[in-house]
């Protein structure tokens, strides 16, 4: 959730490290701030905005320092629970991603011990034990490594020491990568900082800890050393600017139907494993958008594979891990999703064939699961998942399509045609029914009922109306006694075995005065006569559906949100990664 970015070689530190928190702006934060050595440790912190205070802290002179942009949890937004924190001396500077659950317990000992602490957060007792430590050993690799086994939780933490030019590193549950330049060395929470700077990447895994001077860096896991291959990442500084676009997330909305084509083309081929081929009994673990993708699949499999599936809450299962065997399937956009990462670790240790399904390579996820699928969205900058829930979308589909014999070839291939026509309609009618309402709600059936889910989310999340998404036939229990002139119901009513009952469900809600926006087959005569507003959408088969109609209510949040003048990349209150829990 929080980001965090170091470096250290031959450049001003500072500048480098202020641009690289603008880069990690879209995981969310309320403030932000930069420790840096030159002639002293200097620090600067800002509740707000980068774009408010960069100056201030982008001309501290150094060239080692480390940086953070913070998502409260532990203590109010303000300059003084920002990060970096600093020990009682002001000589060492942190910047951590994570919770320590047992702060409070440390915390006790070391107030018992004169230390003095000036914030509210978890982060601060990580400070002051490294203190303690450096005052035994006198260096600080070694006070990190003798103050990690410490700490319950995760964490993802970058340590500078006054007249030490080194920067120290270490990683349990929370990511981190390290950038290789040509003298110089850089750290952050994802590649999106580093890709201007270096294609070269190392990735720590949990239990690492590095010692990164101008010209080398050193890992340990433990105590023990250990070598970490530098991978090359095929990302492009093109990748993460708008490009014209007024938004990330508009960017993003239209870069989906190349990112459906390429991630369908990449798993078209793929080698399923005997585990997967024999994949009943089938467990599907996500949270938020990926829950509804997962329940989409359940649908889809169901249908025209036979097989059996069922998913669950990341968040739920750990505490109430249901009996599971067979396949465990993780999805998460980030691949860091802790609770998804959580129920795998679970899941392996009931010996379960565990599967990922995610969009960046080296995550933590990876390194979890049994068998990793890597979707091809490329980097998503916008809070709000798009292409990102439209290519986990074509992985499942794939997966559907394998298992049953490959009959659905055809339609995957050209689902990006699909996508391609929604961009071109008009939704300016729907937004000017939906930014006056007090609630919105979103219904359909079969596959159409988490599409509902996901429409209602996007709305929240970045309009920040009211909006529930429920199976129609839901309805009548209980939600009906809300429905007024005042709460749209927006409709997915496609030809099938369920589309006379919608339409009976639409002439319902229409009947106790709610406006109805229907999504709907091209030439649906008999939904155009009963519904205030008729979205013919392509498509003549269920996956293809699914797409058009998930696209046309992104684009109705979209330019809803546009239209209420709310910040559409960076709704309040959200993290594009949910590490914690």
């Amino acid at each position: 959730m929080c980001g965090i970015v170091g470096y250290i070689g031959r450049r001003e530190a500072s500048p480098i490290i202020v641009d690289g928190l603008k880069k990690l702006e879209y995981r969310g934060y309320d403030s932000f701030g930069v420790a840096i050595i030159g002639s002293s440790l200097t620090v600067s912190k800002h509740q707000g905005r980068i774009a408010e205070n960069a100056n201030s802290a982008g001309s501290l002179q150094g060239k080692l320092g480390i940086g953070h942009t913070r998502w409260a949890t532990h203590g109010i937004p303000n300059e003084i629970n920002s990060h970096p924190h600093t020990d009682c001396s002001g000589e060492i500077a942190l910047v951590h991603n994570g919770i320590i659950e047992n702060y409070a317990e440390l915390k006790r000992a070391l107030l018992a011990q004169g230390h003095t602490f000036r914030s509210d957060t978890d982060t601060e007792v990580i400070v002051h034990l490294i203190e303690d430590r450096y005052k035994e050993t006198q260096d600080l690799l070694s006070a990190v490594q003798a103050t990690l086994p410490s700490l319950k939780g995760s964490y993802a933490i970058l340590v500078i020491r006054n007249g030490e030019d080194r920067l120290i590193a270490a990683r349990c549950a929370s990511p981190l990568v390290l950038g290789v330049g040509d003298g110089e060395y850089f750290a952050a929470s994802d590649m999106t900082p580093l890709i201007e700077h270096t294609e070269r990447a190392v990735f720590l895994e949990d239990g690492d800890i590095a010692s990164v001077s101008r010209t080398s860096v050193a890992i340990f896991h433990g105590n023990e050393p250990v070598n970490r291959p530098i991978e090359l990442v095929d990302l492009r500084l093109e990748d993460v600017k708008k490009g014209g676009f007024a938004h990330y997330m508009l960017k993003e909305i239209y870069e989906q139907p190349q990112a459906f084509y390429n991630t369908i083309q990449a798993v078209r081929d793929l080698s399923l494993s005997p585990e997967i081929t024999c994949i009943s009994p089938i467990t599907l673990v996500a949270c938020g958008s990926s829950f509804n993708a997962g329940l989409i699949f359940k649908y889809l499999l169901e249908e025209a594979g036979n097989i059996p599936a069922r998913i669950e809450f990341g968040s739920e299962f750990k505490y109430f891990p249901p009996p599971v065997g067979g396949t465990v399937i993780g999805i998460t956009q980030s691949g860091e999703t802790a609770d998804t990462i959580s129920a795998l670790l679970q899941a392996k240790a009931q010996n379960c064939c565990t599967i990922a399904i995610t969009n960046v390579l080296g995550s933590s996820v990876s390194r979890v699961a049994d068998r990793t699928i890597f979707m091809r969205a490329g980097p998503e900058i916008s809070v709000a998942a798009t292409k990102s829930f439209v290519t986990q979308l074509a992985v499942l589909m794939q997966m559907v399509n394998r298992l049953s014999e490959n009959t659905y070839d055809e339609i995957l291939a050209h689902g990006h045609h699909v996508i391609e026509e929604l961009l071109l309609m008009d939704f300016s009618d729907a937004v000017d029914l939906c930014m006056t309402a007090q609630s919105i709600f979103y219904v359909g059936r079969g596959a159409f009922y988490p599409v509902s889910l996901e429409g209602a989310l996007k709305m929240k999340e970045i309009a920040y109306i009211h909006a529930e998404g429920y199976a129609a036939g839901e309805l009548k229990h209980g939600p009906f006694a809300l429905l007024s002139p005042k709460t749209p119901v927006i409709a997915i009513c496609m030809p099938g075995k369920t589309y006379g009952v919608m339409i009976s469900n639409i002439k319902e809600m229409k009947a106790r005065g709610a406006p109805v926006i229907a999504l709907g087959s091209a030439g649906d005569k008999e939904l155009i006569d009963i519904v205030d507003l008729y979205l013919p959408l392509p498509g003549n088969n269920v996956f293809v559906q699914v797409l058009a109609s998930l696209v046309a209510l992104q684009l109705i949040a979209y330019y809803t949100a546009v239209a209420l003048g709310k910040d559409v990349d960076k709704p309040r209150n959200l993290a594009k990664s949910v590490t914690v829990e």
